[in-house]
């Protein structure tokens, strides 16, 4: 929805943009998407330089302490003034100053009396480098938390942004960004950390990055990046299965109380923690208990297509949409009118970044033809949950790029997608009976198997783990229990409290026995089956050399580390 670049090394050459540039900018802005200029000038300098500031919707001027909106002339300050006694003690060093809104702009070799001037007064302001430049910030303040705000004025969300960068000062500008780019002529960091490099430099480059994004918004390119990439799972190999943030689709299919809602409450909170922006369709109120989410509708009254989308305008929404107020009958109504606002309404921000329909067969049944102002033909970033994939519109499934299986017969599951779209599914291999928690995934394009994924553990999934394993009661044969290398004691541990506070009772040479023989570890493994914390503990164990006291108290901020327990004095 919008670019977001640099000037001077960027779009700018010697402080010039060339007018090829210039065009592309405005064939940028004619195909309905933005320009926000992200630079560390300051404003008035710019304005002098680029008298086509104009056509950018928004300019973040001064590293971001400078919020500019061209279209109405004003300007919003996002950092504060620079203290006058920075800026004295600075220039009585004999440092060349120039003196912004909120920000002090030298050159190298400065820095050094900078720095130490600041460390001086106890102040928090910061260096940010622009290759010769040398820019002193208020704390807090660049280039990727000025774009946010130019964002939030435009309502638009990082996510749907590509920045385009050349220097050291466009770091941050770039990691706030969906798709990062460097200029062919940017330093060797930046090019470290970008999904892509043009192959011409300054406004050449800018120029060329600006036309593919408008040949096809850039499919082919950021298809290739997973560095945004959600997580879903991992296989039985150890390799990670994940999965688009925007754009393909997933099918989420099982029986009853196999897990769907969890597994996909699971990507939902994944998303939400990289603020990518979701809108749930929840037939039944599974989600409307999801955390910092909006809920729309409850059990005495359906949801409103306008709040929804008024709900929406803020680019960090969640929005769950609850349809228990409305009868059975009129559910899949409703949401056939929500969905093509929806629509609309990505088309002119790009959000929401995901839809979810839960209970797919019954809002999209088999019959359902829709027309093409309804379901468009590139409706993607949907997610779609059901028990029955083979009661979904075929108009649907064939949209599906992966899907997920979970349950009993969870082959069955995915042959019976397979059968309703009319593709070939894979003769039934030896694959033994999913375990809990495992889901089989298949991506019907690939011609490949499906393959048992573990599933990635969601957060309230994580608070249950700790509270069972810290405060529960383990049964007899998974507990832990001191006895000593003579088999003297018989102290059981039926949770992780009581096992500090035993250890700590206990003598050295029971601790140590326990120790050496890598008890603890395969308890952890084993009995709490936290592998991440065996792993650490096994390391612990392996160090001949640490005496009991400390072997206890390395073990005790190991467990502290993974879980939150009170103080025993280990």
């Amino acid at each position: 929805m919008a670019v977001a670049t640099d000037f001077d090394g960027t779009i700018a050459k010697d402080g010039r943009v060339p007018p090829d540039t210039i065009t592309a900018i405005k064939n940028l802005i004619a195909s309905g998407r933005k320009v926000i200029l992200v630079t560390g000038r300051m404003l008035s300098d710019l304005l002098l330089v680029f008298p086509e500031a104009q056509l950018c919707s928004r300019i973040v001027a001064e590293n971001g302490a400078v919020l500019y909106r061209p279209d109405t002339r004003s300007q919003q300050l996002l950092g504060t003034p620079p203290p006058d006694s920075l800026i004295e003690s600075i220039q009585r060093k004999g440092v060349p100053l120039d003196v912004g809104a909120s920000i002090l702009a030298t050159v190298k070799p400065h820095e050094v009396a900078v720095l130490e001037t600041i460390r001086d007064l106890g102040m928090e302001h910061h260096i940010v480098f622009n290759r010769e430049a040398v820019m002193v910030l208020p704390p807090g303040v660049d280039k990727g938390t000025g774009l946010k705000a130019a964002l939030l004025d435009l309502q638009l969300s990082p996510h749907n942004v590509v920045g385009i960068g050349d220097s050291e000062n466009d770091h941050a500008l770039l990691q706030a960004c969906e798709y990062a780019v460097a200029v062919a002529n940017a330093v060797p960091m930046v090019k470290s950390i970008v999904d892509q490099v043009t192959r011409g430099e300054d406004g050449e480059g800018a120029a060329e990055l600006m036309a593919e994004l408008i040949a096809d918004d850039f499919a082919a390119v950021s298809a290739s990046s997973r560095r945004r990439h959600i997580v879903l799972g991992s296989l039985e190999s150890g390799a990670t299965v994940s999965f688009a943030p925007m754009g393909a689709n997933l099918l989420i299919a099982g029986s009853s109380g196999s897990g769907k809602s969890t597994f996909a409450s699971g990507f939902l909170e994944r998303l939400a923690h990289y603020r990518y922006q979701c809108c749930v369709i929840d037939p039944e109120g599974d989600y409307e208990s999801f955390d910092n989410a909006i809920v729309f509708g409850n059990a005495q009254r359906g949801p409103a297509v306008g709040e929804v989308l008024t709900a929406l305008e803020n680019p960090y929404a969640q929005v769950i949409v609850n349809l228990v107020g409305l009868s059975l009958k009129d559910r899949p109504a409703f949401f056939l009118q929500l969905l093509p606002r929806l629509q609309e309404w990505r088309a002119m921000t790009g959000r929401p970044h995901r839809i979810f329909v839960d209970e797919a067969h019954h809002l999209l049944p088999p019959e359902w033809q829709p027309t093409p102002i309804v379901w468009s033909e590139k409706l993607n970033g949907m997610v779609f949950i059901t028990v029955h994939p083979d009661q979904v519109s075929t108009r649907v499934l064939q949209t599906i790029d992966v899907a997920v299986a979970l349950g009993d017969a969870p082959e069955r599951t995915l042959q019976s997608y397979a059968g309703r779209v009319g593709i070939a599914f894979p003769e039934k291999s030896s694959r033994p009976e999913l375990k809990a928690g495992e889901a089989l995934v298949w991506k019907p394009a690939s011609n490949a198997v499906p393959e048992t994924m573990r599933i990635a553990p969601t957060e309230g999934d994580r608070r249950r783990h700790r509270r069972k394993y810290a405060e529960g009661e383990l049964p007899l044969d998974r507990s832990f229990y001191f006895r000593g290398p003579h088999a003297q004691l018989n102290l059981r541990a039926q949770n992780l409290i009581l096992f500090r506070q035993v250890a700590d009772g206990v003598d050295d040479a029971t601790w140590l026995y326990h120790l050496r023989e890598g008890d603890y570890s395969r308890w952890m493994e084993t009995g709490i089956k936290d592998q991440l914390l065996a792993d650490a503990v096994r390391k612990i164990e392996q160090e001949s050399s640490l005496s009991a006291q400390a072997s206890r108290q390395r073990i005790a901020q190991a467990i502290e580390e993974r879980y939150t327990l009170p103080a025993t004095g280990i």
